[in-house]
């Protein structure tokens, strides 16, 4: 990009132009103010020349011609150095005014990521910010280092009423009138002076400043003198002044008086002599200015000589650091001459001449070690470089260097080191270079006071938007650091505009402390400024800020309910942020053609409530809104996915509410927001206007709580008041009760927080994807419609004296009351049991028992036992459930065969609790046992119901209803819980516990036992006794079986005689009967004898009749083996040494495995007691 053409070079081209000093007299000020300007007021706009078109030529022969050239007209009063204080005093008024209009703007929205990316640079840094910069700029006119603010002609300006004219000339130009920097010797005396004659026609004719004119130019030079009338204007002329006003609105210049004097001739003539001023006078001047300095340098210092010696010269070590130097540069100085020659032609656009100066300058300045010098040609240095639009990388070096020289020296150089930057700033955004130039931006800030700061720390915030990409973090941040050093100036709007124009980067952020204490500061400015709706719309994002302190929630509280208090109204608040509703946990509880006994039974799944209602609700082909519509309506179809609810009966809805903060709140009037229509067609509508495409909400566009009023004629809804304390989560239940029929929609929910603030939010219930014909997107669908029918039977239930824990087994009568709260009559009652094997339905007389007394034997006579005709499809579930269930019980039954008696098994019992072991008969249906010993207790009937109903269930659940062995046997196990045995007899409590199918440990088609005499009397001093038995054996099996019975005299390994005073001996319960010994001998004075012939080798008895029987046995049949055993001493001897091995023989039709059908056992212990007789 051309230099000349970017913001920088116009900046120069305006900044960096000649001073002409002008001195007037009163009566020509005056003359002036008529029209409400000062002379230099009057010039000013004509000062500025865009098409010159002036050949100028300086150093080198070849010419080149200025197309555009400024003068700037300054009185001589005002050539002096500005105290910083009262400059930034003169400067403020421009962000005052900008602060004015900024408030228009703060009425409007926020503006948007996609609004701010779009805009140009020039709308990002406003056109006021560039007029602050340039007047920071003007703080620094007239500075001691520099040259280019040094007057270089005179403009001296006398009345044509004036008496004595030429000798007003004279005086003006008299040195107590004069600037101090001239009479001090830093600006050059010897300039340009030019001398014009001011006439108002106002005052008279022409001729009178003709004659001054002429009398002026024989004294002072042809042409050296001008003269300039104005005021030719007078309002009978009926000349416009807003037309003459025109060329001085573009400065900003106000017509105070009201009246313009200033024809159109003026304005032209005006302009004429500025244009002959500055083509024929100034330019003229400075080139032969620079031709005679440069001319004087090139013999003083260029060439190697003269740098030689120049070095020489200045090489001193004691050399004192000041920033200035340590010697006081006048104007005839060497160094002043340059820098009067740089900048002389750096005006006039002869950069490279400029630049070798400057760079000439550089190395005096150094070594003389007057910094702030050395920074300001390096500062030129930098704008000679990037005009000429050469080295990059020089032109920042050199910025960059005098920026740091400017804060290095100090104080002095702060105001220096913030012009250096700002030159600095926008060479590099002219480049494209914004991220860098943002930098610049803030390094400037933290060398200015608050409100300078403030505005270039929005440049630079502005600068990181322009980078690419754009870094708007960054952004958001320089913007707060700018709207708080803003706030910390007074200046409110600009504080809230930057804010403003940051909450787009922490919108939808993590950044929750950022996020807070931006709304914060904007609501609370907002609220300063009397915006106080905009206020409260900021502080209500901070108002549930969980994450913040105690003392900052309080804070955000008092300022959010100070201002709410200061409009004097209540005011609707769509999605108030507290307390927070989780619409999650969002339950509605209506009543169709079910009723709950309780809330908790809403909770249970709906596939539970489905299968008991399987059979219960009749099958329909007609579209009808619930099972107990007679007659369906073609109305209602569209919302057959509707639910149904009851009119005159509460709709519920549970809703989850949690305080985020610290501290308690007060909220109030908690209800529901609804609407019902009796007009299903005009309703049916507004329905499908909440179903919207494109993920848009109706209610989020535009809510108003206002036009959903309460409708009591229609329906009643309850409201609520609660106070949440900090952190408390609470589930409150809101009504509705239609009170006609029609279409019921729950839109949403309504509060008011500390009676001040009216919250409300609209229900989001589950979306639905469906796809529009030929339009793909996702389209959201709420069912929160009701349909609300005419008033029905309503039948509820309850059980009196529901448990809350049972044990397992326990038995209880429970009792189901049913009422009807209608006026009608409720007929073909049904009732469904989930699952019968907890709960069986009795009959009427059952509700006066005397439970479980009633189930003992003595009151069977009076009850008729009607036979069990359940099947799997009578019983599938029950909803009354035990919230908890206590183990009582852990019982296991194991069946073995008795060696005693045919046909006859042996039951044992485990269980954790007790033990014991009783023996049932298994001839009858079945027996009553008690397990303890010496009971006279109870016995109960287990054929009646309900234990027989019980006993049911669990034999179905335990296997299934089919033909099993004969041997399969089922137990019922009836305790009592332990407890004090004072207590009366109706705190009874039964268990009951059913094993089923249980079967025998050994399946054998063969059953033996011995018959035979137990005790016996015999004296063995005689001879030796004789036993005679039978074996009795029984074929269960269905065929003909062949068994052989095998005798052994093997003395068995341990020792058969029993010793009945050895504990271990002594056995009970469900153990087996092992004795230790068999023989068991008896010590006398006439059994010595056969002690002595006892020997472990000798068996104490043989058997003495077959050693092997074979037999065969028909099905179903018994046969018995005589055997006989012969003792030759007294004891208890067991004659188990004996074997069955039986074979199954089948018939000819029938097929058997030969191999499974062979089998055998050893003999079952038959214990005989041999006495000596006495």
């Amino acid at each position: 990009m051309d230099p000349l053409r970017s913001y920088l070079g116009r900046l120069l081209l305006e900044e960096i132009t000649p001073v002409v000093m002008v001195l007037t007299t009163p009566l020509a000020e005056a003359a002036c103010r008529k029209s409400g300007l000062s002379f230099v007021d009057m010039l000013s706009p004509f000062s500025l020349f865009k098409k010159i078109d002036v050949p100028v030529r300086t150093a080198s022969e070849v010419p080149y011609r200025l197309q555009m050239f400024k003068i700037r007209m300054v009185y001589a009063s005002d050539v002096r150095k500005e105290d910083y204080e009262v400059a930034d005093e003169r400067i403020k008024p421009v962000v005052s005014e900008a602060n004015e209009k900024a408030l228009l703007d703060l009425l409007s929205d926020p503006p948007q990521l996609e609004d701010v990316l779009g805009k140009p640079e020039a709308e990002l840094c406003p056109l006021w910010i560039k007029k602050f910069n340039r007047e920071l700029m003007r703080t620094l006119s007239f500075s001691e280092h520099e040259t280019f603010d040094h007057p270089v002609a005179c403009l001296l300006v006398v009345s044509s009423m004036d008496k004595e004219p030429i000798s007003k000339f004279v005086d003006l130009f008299n040195t107590n009138q004069l600037p101090s920097l001239l009479n001090e010797g830093i600006m050059d005396p010897q300039i340009l002076k030019h001398y014009l004659v001011l006439h108002d026609q106002q005052d008279g004719p022409q001729d009178i400043a003709v004659n001054v004119l002429a009398e002026m130019r024989s004294t002072l030079g042809l042409n050296d003198c001008k003269l300039l009338c104005i005021n030719s204007s007078t309002e009978a002329d009926g000349s416009n002044p807003d037309n003459s006003w025109l060329p001085y609105k573009a400065l900003g210049l106000e017509n105070r008086e009201g009246t313009c004097f200033l024809s159109t001739d003026d304005l032209n003539e005006i302009k004429d002599f500025m244009q002959d001023f500055a083509s024929n006078h100034i330019i003229p001047y400075m080139e032969q200015k620079i031709r005679v300095l440069n001319q004087q340098v090139a013999t003083t210092r260029k060439g190697f000589r003269n740098q030689i010696k120049n070095l020489w010269w200045r090489k001193r070590d004691d050399v004192p650091e000041a920033p200035n130097g340590p010697m006081q540069y006048t104007f005839t100085s060497i160094e002043s001459q340059i820098r009067v020659l740089g900048d002389f032609a750096f005006m006039l656009r002869d950069y490279e001449l400029a630049l070798s100066n400057y760079r000439l300058l550089a190395t005096d300045y150094k070594l003389d070690k007057a910094w702030k010098r050395f920074a300001g040609v390096q500062e030129m240095s930098g704008l000679c470089y990037f005009m000429l639009d050469q080295s990059r990388k020089d032109a920042e070096y050199c910025m960059e260097n005098a920026f740091s020289t400017y804060l290095r020296i100090g104080s002095s150089g702060q105001r220096n080191a913030t012009r250096c930057g700002l030159w600095w700033a926008e060479m590099l955004k002219t480049r494209g270079q914004y991220r860098e130039a943002s930098s610049v931006y803030f390094r400037v800030s933290n060398e200015e006071p608050s409100l300078h700061s403030a505005i270039l720390l929005e440049q630079a915030a502005s600068c990181y938007l322009l980078s690419s990409p754009p870094m708007l973090r960054k952004y958001g941040f320089h913007l707060i650091l700018a709207g708080n050093s803003y706030y910390m100036s007074d200046q409110k709007q600009h504080a809230v505009r930057a804010y403003r124009n940051a909450l787009f980067v922490y919108k939808q952020n993590p950044w929750s402390y950022i996020n807070d204490h931006v709304h914060f500061n904007v609501g609370r400015w907002y609220g300063v400024l009397g915006i106080l709706d905009v206020a409260i719309k900021h502080l209500l994002e901070v108002i549930a800020c969980s994450h913040q302190s105690l003392i900052t929630q309080n804070m955000f509280l008092s300022d959010f309910f100070h201002y709410v208090q200061s409009m004097g109204k209540k005011f609707d608040v769509y999605k108030l942020q507290l307390p927070v509703f989780n619409m999650s946990s969002l339950r509605v509880i209506h009543e169709d053609h079910r009723t709950y006994a309780s809330d908790a039974d809403v909770d249970v799944s709906e596939g539970t409530w489905q299968e008991l209602e399987v059979e219960l609700i009749p099958s329909s082909s007609v579209v009808r809104t619930n099972w107990l519509d007679t007659q369906p309506k073609p109305s209602l179809r569209k919302y057959k996915d509707s639910c149904v609810c009851v009119a005159g009966e509460a709709v519920k809805v549970n809703v989850e509410l949690r305080n985020p903060l610290q501290i308690p709140v007060d909220v109030s009037g908690i209800s529901l927001i609804c609407q019902l229509s009796t007009n299903l067609d005009a309703l049916s509508s507004d329905v499908s206007g909440l179903t919207l495409d494109d993920g848009e909400d109706k209610v989020n566009t535009e809510p108003s709580v206002s036009i959903l009023e309460t409708d009591e004629d229609n329906f009643i809804v309850s409201k609520l008041d609660i106070i949440l304390g900090g952190g408390e989560i609470k589930i409150v239940q809101l009504d509705v009760t239609p009170k006609v029929e029609g279409i019921l929609k729950l839109v949403g929910i309504s509060w008011t927080l500390s009676n001040s603030v009216v919250g409300y939010q609209y229900f989001e219930f589950g979306a639905q994807k469906k796809n529009k014909k030929g339009k793909r997107g996702r389209r959201r669908s709420f069912n929160n419609s009701l349909v609300v029918i005419k008033g029905l039977p309503k039948l509820t239930g309850s059980i009196d004296c529901m448990p809350t824990k049972a044990f397992a087994g326990d038995l209880q009568l429970l009792k189901l009351n049913l009422r009807n709260h209608s006026e009608c009559a409720v007929k073909g009652i049904k009732m469904k049991i989930s699952n019968p094997r907890f709960v069986i339905p009795g009959d009427s007389p059952d509700i006066d028992l005397d439970f479980p007394h009633c189930l003992k034997k003595h009151m069977q006579s009076e009850i008729d036992l009607v036979p069990h005709k359940s099947t799997k499809e009578n019983f599938k579930g029950l909803l009354f459930a035990f919230p908890q269930v206590l183990p009582s019980l852990d019982i296991s039954f194991a069946i073995s065969k008795s060696s005693s008696r045919l046909q006859e098994y042996i039951v044992r019992m485990d269980d954790f609790e007790a033990d014991s072991c009783k023996e049932a008969e298994s001839g009858s249906y079945r027996s009553d046992t008690a397990l303890y010993p010496g009971s006279n207790g109870d016995v109960f009937d287990i054929a009646r119901p309900p234990l027989a109903d019980f006993h049911f269930q669990e034999r179905y659940r335990q296997g299934k209803l089919a033909k099993v062995p004969c041997s399969l046997l089922d137990f019922v196990l009836i305790s009592k819980a332990a407890g004090n045995s004072s207590k009366p007899s109706p705190d009874l409590q039964l268990l009951s516990h059913h094993t089923c199918h249980c079967s025998a440990l050994s399946q054998s088609p063969i059953w033996w036992l011995m018959e035979g005499p137990r005790t016996i009397t015999h004296d063995f001093s005689k001879s030796y006794c004789e036993v005679s038995i039978q074996l009795v054996i029984h074929n269960s099996a269905a065929y003909k079986s062949s068994v052989r019975v095998v005798t052994s005299d093997a003395m068995p390994e341990k020792s058969q005689t029993v010793h009945p005073h050895d504990s271990t001996s002594v056995q009970g319960g469900w153990h087996d009967v092992s004795l230790e010994n068999d023989i068991k001998a008896i010590s006398s004075a006439k059994g010595t004898r056969h002690e002595k012939q006892s020997s472990k080798s000798i068996s104490p008895y043989v058997w003495c009749s077959l050693s092997s029987a074979q037999i065969e046995l028909q099905p179903d049949s018994c046969s018995r083996v005589p055997l006989k055993v012969c003792i030759f001493a007294p004891g208890t001897y067991n004659f188990s040494n004996y074997e069955l091995q039986w074979k199954v023989l089948p018939s000819k039709e029938a097929q058997v495995d030969e191999n499974g059908s062979s089998s055998g056992g050893p003999g079952h212990p038959f214990y005989v007691t041999v006495l000596q007789s006495v």
